[in-house]
């Protein structure tokens, strides 16, 4: 296939980008880099051994979307670009909405004026709230708690509206639940601007020194240890649930919505134990308030991707945590 890959220079698109390659699909890049950093396209290339198409540009801009498609002879889009920090969210809500609706709402008249019938968007587990039973199923009621969340919701139920009133369009939302990790070669991983928002990354800057301890927000959960307990799920076995989504829409038309995730939940205690045995190093963490948007526990019930995907993440904790500790020491190193 012919692949608009949007927001490929990201973290999850970087690996995205790489798993389609070696499926063999073409790959075009549409991505801001407001996030990201247009050197990862030369390490995809050097990971794949062939190079991705790269368009810096926003997906908002239809004019732009469109002549991407028509110089790519794109069949297939999957949408990765949009903000995700929950706490970001909370705080600047228009922010979001802007980016994350408006750049979904331009790249739909794009494909819908190119005839482009294959999506598959990045959702996300946000979408399902304080869960009222775990695992979480696809079927979970809907109450968003953030502005993130919300985008994401959004998106979802235009695209119901866009599949009745296209019948020939196929899209998948995959709802995500916490990736982390990285390549295995090291030379892709979670690297964001700024102060992390996200756990890996924060401890893998604690571990490096870049930052001198982590902030667990909150120790009086209903939980275990009183930490936040989410699914976490390494980032190459996200990136294979696209390649089969893909798959499964040269033979399904429809909205069609699952979770990627493990099936089960560890604290962020656990995730530092787990981290320190890795990489060797102490992550020193100080205890603050709860953040607004978190809620106590989720994790996902991973049984429709099973049977309608034919995917399943097969990767451990500890390979998602020394990829991640390879990642960075790769990146200290130069």
């Amino acid at each position: 296939m012919n692949v608009l890959l949007t927001g490929g220079c990201g973290y999850i698109g970087s690996h995205v980008a790489v798993v389609l390659m070696a499926a063999g699909h073409h790959v075009a890049i549409v991505d801001n880099l407001s996030n990201s950093h247009q050197g990862v396209v030369d390490r995809i290339s050097e990971i794949a051994g062939r190079s991705p198409a790269f368009h810096r540009g926003d997906v908002a801009d239809v004019k732009l979307v469109r002549d991407v498609i028509r110089e790519h002879s794109v069949d297939s889009v999957i949408h990765l670009a949009g903000f995700k920090s929950v706490g970001e969210s909370v705080q600047w809500p228009l922010k979001y909405y802007q980016n994350n609706v408006c750049g979904a709402l331009g790249l739909l008249e794009a494909m819908e004026a190119e005839s482009v019938a294959h999506l598959v968007f990045s959702s996300s587990a946000t979408i399902y709230g304080d869960p009222r039973y775990l695992p979480v199923d696809e079927s979970h009621p809907q109450h968003v708690i953030n502005a993130y969340g919300r985008s994401k919701l959004h998106i979802e139920d235009m695209l119901r509206d866009v599949c009745v009133s296209r019948p020939s369009l196929g899209a998948v939302c995959l709802r995500y639940f916490n990736p982390v990790g990285a390549h295995s070669s090291g030379l892709i991983g979670d690297r964001p601007r700024g102060i992390p928002n996200n756990l890996m990354p924060y401890v893998v800057q604690v571990a490096s020194g870049e930052l001198e301890r982590l902030k667990v927000f909150g120790d009086d959960y209903p939980t275990p240890d009183g930490t936040g307990v989410r699914d976490y799920i390494h980032v190459m076995d996200l990136a294979e649930g696209h390649v089969a989504a893909l798959d499964y829409l040269s033979s399904n038309s429809g909205w069609h919505a699952f979770n990627l995730g493990t099936g089960r939940g560890y604290s962020v205690l656990e995730m530092i134990r787990a981290f320190e045995a890795q990489s060797g190093r102490s992550i020193p963490f100080e205890i603050t308030g709860r953040r607004q948007g978190d809620v106590a526990c989720s994790y996902a019930d991973i049984r429709s991707a099973a049977q309608g995907l034919n995917w399943r993440a097969t990767r451990s904790l500890e390979d998602m945590c020394a990829s991640a500790w390879g990642f960075q020491s790769r990146l200290a190193g130069g």
